[in-house]
């Protein structure tokens, strides 16, 4: 949204400015999550040291290689552009949401404290934060198609969260290299959903945002 034009007084602001953030950090996320898989390639090309694997086990690690430390270089910026997006992204879909309600003219299904709440849920945010999302957009184009973009979003985003070493996974860095070196296929398949999920993510704020342009728009005309 054009953050110069006159917006509605009942709105709570342009949503313009919070779209860009959101898109700048989920195209980080992507770059990293890229980074992170031909990282992953790279060490399984040059194959497990003779030493073994990093984590001996009990506590016990042997010293990194130069390609090993850079990996856990790249997997901390990645982890540092997640917790970015993340706050990118929320910021964005409460804003845009409120604006929603204010639109609609009527509360949503979804109260949103779930703008959170949803994605730390266990169960609930295996679909939670795609409804918030949809009650957005029934909000802002009422009687018209979801677009096929939020579907994409989402099930790419749990397909890349749940498998391999997705968002969701908890071990260890060296558990990551370890595998790079035995299974590095799987690790690269799930980065790859990440990274597309984060290009649908883009595709879904841009899309809702205009959407809002538009039904904002009408309401500047009446006034």
């Amino acid at each position: 949204m054009d953050d110069r034009k006159p917006q509605p007084a009942f709105l709570a602001g342009p949503v313009g400015r919070s779209a860009r953030s959101a898109t700048v950090a989920l195209v980080a996320v992507g770059a990293a999550w890229a980074a992170r898989a031909a990282w992953q390639i790279r060490l399984a090309a040059a194959g497990a040291p003779a030493s073994g694997p990093p984590d001996r086990g009990d506590g016990r690690h042997r010293p990194l290689t130069s390609l090993e430390n850079s990996y856990h270089l790249v997997s901390a910026l990645g982890d540092a552009a997640v917790l970015l997006c993340a706050a990118a992204f929320l910021a964005w879909l409460l804003r845009i949401r409120d604006n929603a309600a204010a639109l609609s003219g009527r509360p949503l299904r979804h109260a949103w404290p779930w703008v959170y709440a949803g994605w730390v849920t266990p169960v609930a945010n295996l679909w939670l934060p795609r409804a918030v999302v949809v009650d957005v957009h029934r909000a802002i184009a009422p009687g018209q198609r979801l677009p096929r973009c939020v579907n994409w979003w989402w099930g790419l985003w749990l397909a890349g969260s749940l498998s391999g070493a997705g968002l969701m996974y908890t071990g260890t860095t060296d558990s990551v290299i370890e595998r790079a070196y035995t299974d590095v296929w799987q690790l690269v398949a799930a980065d790859a959903m990440v990274v597309a999920a984060a290009v649908a993510a883009i595709l879904v704020v841009r899309t809702l945002t205009a959407a809002q342009r538009t039904r904002t728009a009408v309401f500047v005309r009446r006034d």
